[in-house]
């Protein structure tokens, strides 16, 4: 594997974590505690989930219950969730449908990239959660012009590096 396809894979990670970032910063915030499956794997997610100003969130839980935090495309357009989904296939056992929309399968094949190179700890399990956006901010810091430290959430400058991210795959 040359220089070049292991960037390409720790950009697609960094993407990956941003989205989950975004995802759970949304849900903690309770802006996205009402909403469906269908709502959550918009294109757009609500505001409140995307603002740096959105409180810090607690922590997700990891349970079942805690699925539809992996419904999220964190800031990207359904084109752009498509040229990572097929990324995902491409390198990460990726298997699901190419359609836009991140869902469990995309972040469980984003968890196996994220554990082979950013140090991903948890389970493969495709929940978007804490465990899994510290990882892919990390790879959104090395590779695709994070400048922010951790904090929990997903604002627009995580957004963009994630957006840089799915284009450049």
């Amino acid at each position: 594997m040359g220089p070049h396809e292991r960037t390409r894979i720790r950009r697609c990670t960094a993407t990956r974590a941003l989205l989950g970032l975004g995802v759970a910063a949304g849900l903690a915030a309770g802006s996205l505690a009402g909403a469906t499956a269908a709502t959550a794997t918009s294109a757009h997610p609500p505001k409140p989930a995307t603002t740096a100003h959105s409180p810090k969130p607690a922590a997700p839980s990891t349970s079942a219950s805690a699925t539809p935090l992996s419904q999220s495309n964190l800031g990207l357009t359904p084109a752009e969730a498509e040229k990572v989904q097929i990324w995902l296939a491409a390198h990460w056992q990726y298997t699901g449908p190419v359609n836009g929309a991140l869902g469990t399968s995309s972040w469980a094949a984003f968890q196996r990239c994220l554990k082979a190179e950013w140090n991903y700890t948890g389970p493969i399990n495709g929940v978007l959660d804490m465990a899994t956006l510290r990882p892919l901010h990390k790879m959104l810091r090395t590779n695709w012009g994070l400048t922010e430290p951790f904090d929990g959430t997903v604002g627009p400058k995580f957004q963009a590096a994630f957006k840089r991210f799915a284009n450049g795959v």
